[in-house]
């Protein structure tokens, strides 16, 4: 039977469009340059790029809320694509003396009309349990702006609306900048044109735009020798100069820089990388496990990885290759004879399917810090790696087990989560 090509241009353009929500914005680009016609349907925002946000986020996000769905789906594509590369775990980068409400490990995820990350913390009980509390919202506004608000003390973006208007007015929140410095890195820091402009805002629904506080403080001193109480404008003068004083006054955001979790889940080749959580000294903690190029494992605690002063790794091996089964008498007694260090409520039925040295010691710390004794003070120990995937570890000076478990995520979105109390 014969089949006959049908042109491009002597399809539908419902069929058309539907064809073209499936390249790439640059070979839309591409496809607009060949015709005028096909330049005006791949201008098509309510067609087209609709169907492409729809396509790629439209189950991850409300894609008709995001700037109150008065932007263009254009627009919204490129913006949905930056913020794409957020989703996941960031760790705070190391420095000297990082402030209370910066937190070590912030998970990124979709909200109905932006992207929320929040902070994972452990409960503080006996529970394999981690809250979830937010603390940087990014959106974008009616007008097509970028807007992102940082929330120091906690509690102000737990019920967040689509309309971020509310935001723009809240004391409690910074507005900041969130900077891509390159694959997996970014920087927030506060966004002083956004206060500048709030109060410039201020003084023109006042009336008075001659008298701009912020761009000429000379003027500013000239004007508050010179207002009284029975100067015409004092008492604006008066509160233009307590908004100043209350911005001034109030908690400011130090830029801080976060780094992307790239491998936080296990892989078959790699068993023991990625985020874990497990009990030490009777709270919980969280840990992150890396391979390094010469094929060694290093595990750290996440909060020791905001800290620019070294502090010694969890544990540490120069090779990766287990001891598979049957293993030898002493390997058996060493395992029998410990305690388990788990959550309570469970009982420890995993079976060993493999065993790794831990060869830590004293050598391996920073140049001229061995007679600080910042070496490893736990000295030789095991991990055993279980056949559920999960693993344990201790060290032959006590007789423990701190059994782990993933910190993991379930169709994207962090399991063993509650929620945290307002």
């Amino acid at each position: 039977m014969a089949t006959f090509a049908l042109p491009f241009c002597e399809i539908p353009e419902d069929l058309q469009l539907r064809i073209l929500s499936f390249l790439s914005p640059a070979e839309i680009s591409c496809f607009a340059c060949t015709s005028k016609r096909f330049a005006s349907l791949c201008q098509e925002d309510g067609k087209i790029w609709h169907v492409m946000c729809d396509q790629r986020w439209g189950k991850k996000t409300k894609i008709q809320k995001w700037g109150n769905g008065q932007i263009p789906y254009r627009l919204l594509y490129k913006t949905l694509k930056g913020l794409e590369n957020l989703i996941g775990f960031w760790r705070l980068c190391g420095r000297a003396n990082p402030a209370a409400s910066s937190p070590p490990l912030v998970f990124f995820d979709w909200g109905p009309s932006f992207v929320l990350g929040s902070r994972v913390l452990s409960t503080g009980d006996d529970t394999y349990q981690v809250k979830k509390t937010p603390f940087l919202l990014l959106g974008i506004s009616s007008e097509g702006r970028t807007e992102n608000f940082l929330d120091l003390v906690g509690g102000n973006l737990r019920s967040v609306d689509d309309d971020l208007k509310e935001l723009e007015a809240s004391d409690n929140l910074v507005s900041v900048d969130v900077n891509f410095m390159g694959n997996g890195h970014i920087m927030v820091e506060e966004n002083r044109c956004f206060i500048n402009n709030n109060l410039r805002e201020e003084q023109k629904s006042s009336g008075d735009e001659s008298d701009d506080l912020i761009s000429s403080p000379d003027f500013s001193e000239m004007y508050t020798q010179l207002a009284n109480k029975t100067s015409p404008g004092g008492d604006r003068r008066r509160q233009k100069r307590k908004e100043k004083e209350r911005q001034a006054s109030r908690t400011k955001w130090e830029p801080e820089h976060f780094l992307k979790v790239a491998d936080c889940s296990p892989t078959p080749t790699k068993p023991l990388q990625g985020l874990w959580k497990g009990f030490c000294e009777g709270s919980m903690e969280l840990y992150l496990v890396k391979y390094d190029e010469v094929g060694g494992i290093i595990c750290r605690k996440v909060e020791d990885l905001s800290l620019s002063r070294y502090t010694p790794p969890v544990f540490w091996t120069p090779k990766h290759a287990f001891i598979r089964s049957p293993f030898s008498a002493e390997e058996e007694l060493l395992l029998n004879s410990r305690i388990h260090i788990s959550h309570l409520a469970e009982v420890h039925e995993n079976v060993v399917s493999g065993i790794l040295y831990i060869k830590s010691s004293y050598d391996l710390v920073l140049p001229g810090e061995a007679a600080n004794g910042l070496g490893f003070l736990r000295g030789e120990g095991r991990v055993w790696l279980y056949e559920n995937g999960t693993f344990g570890f201790g060290f032959l000076r006590d007789q423990f087990v701190i059994d782990m478990k993933r910190v993991a995520l379930e169709d994207g979105c962090l399991a063993d989560e509650i929620e945290a109390s307002m």
